[in-house]
């Protein structure tokens, strides 16, 4: 083998919301001829993940990285392993959980999974207690990490139904710092395995509640059958050392916490196991590998946006197809929304990989938008439809308007004008066009003057029929108003509805999936024991 690399190398790049891999330290990796034993360690920012790293490295002090550097990715260190002989130890540190300064946040579970796939020891690390939250996330993880090594492999359904599914998943190893609990449980001293079993010990009943609660300890138990907790006392109650662990020297810290990081590294090196692949062969850790995953988990965020344009695609497609512009009413048009909307719904849910992007928001809000253009489209249509019918209804009426102009003209040019209103209104697919009450207002003047040329009328009846004509068209203006106001109140009632409805449609998908899940669990645990294959809980001296 040619001597490893020393210095540490990122790995795996995270930049702008995106997971790539570093060909320099691929290429590393590809010059390893050994057995390796990859051990990986993950948790919160600023929980002293780098420490515990710089502990397995055979330094306790100075940066893991060099000055001025953030652990964004995931970082590498490679080199011949202490104890081990012909074997490689790669370590392996992560960017920190949760920091909210960082530009990236919603990349934390691909990290975290990375991590999960590519060790044979996977460190978690987590500050004064074992929490319900940390549990729910190690779950999450644990369906992600299935997941995109489902994607990674040529037989995803063979890997579900055999003893891999288990065997792949690495060691795992709790380690809490600033510990503040004391280890008893029913006032008897216990230890840190003992702790951690507790924590991970399933509540009795029966109850949603419960079962909610208890699934995460299920999946834990179930994936890490293998399993070992470290409490480490607070380094030191030094604020300002506390703030440059990485560069005190040991007889600063706190005694108990240097008994501690020993006693983890003494754990570490005897006890982590060399990485395996499949069915327990071992295997040689190359590039490719952390290149699959990463493939992997890029064209499953990649999908996501492809899952979006069919979804919205469907939409447009189908509203086309259905729908006859303008149609008779608003209401058909939402109707048809509505049903087109839930199948590309439905569509997205088919096509999507854990929506880790809220990409499900991104596409209620994209129909939404081309919903607003079919009705746009709609109206554009009436408009156009119903211009083209009231000048064919006005055709001759306009054109012989001049015959209006004698004695009792206003009265024959009222006939008209309500005659040509009757059989608009019985024009169908109309829409709720403004054409008509347009068409009103520009026959106030010629109606006014037909009015004053009737000599057949005084001069207090060419008032009173004027008045009437103004009344008229203001409660048309009215009646149009309302029913603009109505189809508002509609527009916002189905609006509500598709909300309360597409929430529904992925609750109901996501429910499915965590049932299928557990079931998935139980069988192969199932098998497991059938065939006498499941590891039980070995829990090392130290």
């Amino acid at each position: 083998m040619t001597q490893p690399q020393m210095a540490p190398i990122c790995l795996v790049e995270n930049h702008n919301e995106r997971l790539s891999v570093n060909q320099k330290a691929i290429e590393i990796l590809d010059k390893i001829s050994q057995p390796v034993v990859v051990v990986a360690i993950v948790g919160l920012y600023r929980t002293g993940k780098s420490y515990l790293m710089n502990c397995l490295a055979g330094q306790n002090r100075g940066e893991w990285l060099p000055s001025g550097l953030q652990t964004k990715g995931i970082w590498m260190r490679c080199m011949p392993h202490p104890t081990k002989p012909k074997h490689t130890l790669v370590l392996l540190d992560t960017e920190g959980l949760g920091d909210v300064e960082k530009g990236d946040p919603k990349n934390d579970s691909w990290i975290f999974a990375l991590a999960v796939l590519l060790s044979s020891t996977f460190v978690y690390n987590s500050l004064s207690t074992i929490n319900r939250q940390a549990l729910e996330q190690l779950h999450y993880v644990t369906e992600l990490t299935e997941l995109i090594r489902a994607r990674s492999s040529p037989n995803p359904d063979g890997i579900k139904n055999s003893t891999e599914f288990v065997s792949f998943f690495p060691d795992f190893v709790w380690t809490v710092l600033d510990f503040m609990l004391e280890l008893k449980l029913n006032g008897k001293n216990i230890t840190s395995d003992e702790y951690l079993e507790n924590a991970l010990k399933l509540i009795p009943g029966n109850s949603p509640r419960i079962q909610a609660s208890n699934l995460p300890r299920e999946c834990i138990r179930q994936f890490f059958p293998n399993r070992k907790c470290f409490v480490f006392d607070r380094p030191t109650h030094d604020k300002e050392l506390l703030q440059k662990l990485e560069t005190i020297s040991e007889d600063q810290l706190d005694p108990n916490f240097c008994e501690g990081t020993k006693a983890f590294v003494s754990y570490i090196f005897p006890y982590a196991k060399m990485k395996t692949l499949r069915e327990g062969i071992v295997s040689f850790w190359t590039g490719d590998l952390v290149t699959t995953y990463v493939d992997a988990i890029n064209s499953g965020t990649h999908e996501n946006s492809v899952a979006v344009q069919k979804a919205v695609d469907h939409y447009s497609e189908q509203m086309a197809q259905s729908l006859r512009l303008p149609t008779d009413m608003l209401q058909e048009l939402l109707d048809e929304h509505t049903a087109c909307e839930k199948e590309a719904i439905s569509v997205f849910i088919e096509h999507s990989f854990k929506d880790e992007n809220q990409l499900f928001l991104k596409l209620v809000k994209l129909i939404g938008e081309k919903k607003g253009l079919f009705v746009l489209k709609n109206e554009e249509a009436s408009d156009k439809y119903c211009q083209e019918e009231l000048e064919r209804l006005s055709k001759d009426f306009m054109e012989n308007i001049s015959t209006f102009s004698v004695p009792g003209g206003h009265k024959l040019y009222v006939d008209m004008r309500e005659k040509i209103e009757r059989d608009y209104w019985q024009v169908p697919r109309k829409g709720a066009s403004e054409v008509f009450q347009s068409s009103l207002k520009s026959q106030v003047i010629i109606e006014r003057s037909i009015l004053q040329a009737d000599t057949d009328l005084t001069a207090g009846e060419k008032a009173i029929a004027e008045e009437r004509t103004q009344k008229e068209a203001a409660e048309k203006e009215q009646v149009l108003l309302r029913q603009k106001q109505r189809e508002q109140q509609e527009l916002m009632e189905v609006q509500e509805k598709s909300n309360k409805e597409n929430l529904d449609q992925l609750r109901a998908k996501l429910v499915q999936e965590r049932k299928q899940l557990i079931k998935e669990y139980k069988m192969v645990l199932e098998k497991q024991l059938k065939v006498g294959l499941l590891i039980p809980l070995v829990v090392h001296p130290r």
